[in-house]
């Protein structure tokens, strides 16, 4: 292995921190507004919108990131292994992302046809360019406190790109579109395409791959499945992440039915006024004149801000007590805040919003450390194995991500569906049974809850402590030293 130094300057981190910035003008796209966009924009069934997810998921999750991340080890160019999928994908994701969120006027058929091929396309080159990317973070450096450190630049770009996603992108396609959302979502997505192509070049311009393979080594696709299969931090990382992406996709994709359909409109209006007359008598009138939209989005900003203020006290907690063990209680914590709305009435919105800033806050904590410990686990891979497969083992844990995404989404749909959901379109609004009401608040407590307990609880058994972590690194270090 090229042991170059392994300090990386802030412009590389930066730059790097734009490539996720980008992909999640997507990713975040897809866990807060998919299964709507479906329902009530594009004017797709439940049950219909909920098969496409699931399915295409599986599809993509199963058949896409294995054969990209395959690909992607066995790639030789001047400019590297990963980077170079960066480029040649950073202009067709943004393509892709603008046909998935289109409308055209087909028969109910032909909208089903056109969402499942470009739901497909959007995840083919969404893997094709995320998973050389996140695996480009374990070579950027070998030393574990830049991993921290890069993972940290990393996930306040996410945060930023969360927050504008989730707090402002539904007011601005009300207000691009005149009200009319399929035609506001359209010229969004437009401008996001060609925002997130450039960022994404800017990573590839601005990065570089240090860790790299001795040219003797060689292996199959099949000594690297071995390797996986017999890695055990790994196979608990798979599960936590499939977990974790449950969730967020499961939550995430809630909020929007949650406040359409549980939270009490004028206990809303009366808790946000406040807020919003002081952005509109500075001339920021941002959130509209929608009490919900307005409350949808302050609601995910509060907890967006705290996301950040907690990612910052991360690389410092896992620099101390190591990656896992911060990893566990921040995220046992967070769930307790999740569990709560359970409890909380139509009108308590005061509580709503309290335990969405603590949960915010506590997962933050968090957020940058996933990534992190997957690096970790392909250290682990080649300090056991003497052989480095890095885009093959952070493929795996993107088949957790798209999977738990899939399953996530489906179920949003699937279970406002059981409730009695009424799906609409564009402008079209109906009014919903009661019992949706009940179904949306389940699908932002309990039923999210669930996939994070039990990701805690697979984390006991995942090995690769503090003292692990120090040794990895220093005895890869005398490798890649005597190499």
């Amino acid at each position: 292995m090229n042991n170059q130094s392994q300090k990386i300057s802030v412009i590389e981190k930066v730059g790097y921190s734009l490539g996720d910035l980008a992909a999640n003008l997507v990713f975040q796209t897809l866990v807060t507004y998919l299964a709507y966009f479906y329902t009530d924009i594009y004017g797709l069934k439940a049950e219909d919108a909920s098969i496409i997810t699931l399915v295409v998921g599986l599809i993509a999750g199963f058949g896409f990131n294995p054969m990209i991340g395959a690909l992607a080890d066995r790639t030789r160019t001047k400019w590297g292994k990963f980077r170079p999928w960066i480029l040649f994908t950073a202009i067709p994701l943004g393509v892709a992302a603008l046909f998935a969120f289109s409308t055209p006027d087909f028969s109910y058929k032909g909208k089903i046809i056109y969402a499942a091929i470009t739901y497909t396309l959007l995840l083919l080159l969404y893997a094709g360019n995320n998973l050389p990317y996140a695996a480009l973070s374990g070579v950027i450096t070998g030393d574990m406190g830049e991993r921290n450190s890069i993972s940290s630049y990393r996930f306040v770009a996410v945060m930023f790109s969360q927050f504008f996603v989730q707090v402002f992108m539904l007011p601005i396609i009300l207000s691009a579109g005149n009200g009319d959302k399929a035609v506001g979502i359209e010229i969004v997505m437009t401008w996001l395409a060609i925002i997130g192509s450039i960022m994404l070049l800017i990573t590839f311009f601005t990065t570089k791959e240090r860790v790299i393979p001795k040219p003797e080594q060689e292996s199959s696709l099949k000594d690297d499945l071995k390797d996986l299969f017999k890695n055990k931090p790994w196979v608990i990382m798979l599960v936590v992440t499939t977990m974790i992406f449950i969730t967020l996709a499961m939550k995430g994709g809630s909020y929007v039915y949650y406040f359409n359909n549980y939270v009490d409109e004028a206990s809303l209006k009366n808790f946000i006024s406040p807020i919003t007359v002081f952005f509109s008598s500075i001339g920021m009138n941002f959130f509209g004149e929608d009490p919900r939209s307005a409350g949808f989005g302050l609601f995910n900003a509060g907890g967006i801000i705290m996301m950040i203020i907690g990612i910052t006290f991360s690389k410092k907690f896992a620099d101390k007590y190591g990656k896992r063990d911060v990893f566990i209680a921040s995220l046992f914590i967070s769930t307790i805040f999740v569990f709560l709305f359970l409890f909380y009435t139509s009108k308590s919105v005061g509580l709503m919003f309290t335990s969405q800033i603590l949960h915010g806050f506590f997962y933050g904590i968090s957020t940058p450390l996933l990534w992190a410990m997957i690096a970790d686990v392909a250290d682990y891979s080649e300090w056991k194995n003497n052989r480095r497969a890095t885009a093959i083992i952070f493929s795996a844990m993107m088949v957790g991500l798209k999977v738990g995404l899939s399953i996530g989404s489906a179920l949003v749909a699937s279970i406002i569906g059981h409730y009695g959901y009424i799906s609409s379109e564009g402008a079209q609004t109906v009014i919903q049974p009661e019992t949706v009401a009940t179904g949306a608040k389940m699908l932002v407590s309990i039923f999210p809850s669930i996939p994070f307990f039990l990701a805690c609880g697979l984390l006991f058994f995942y090995k690769i402590d503090k003292k692990m972590e120090v040794q990895l690194e220093q005895d890869l270090a005398e490798r890649r030293k005597n190499n």
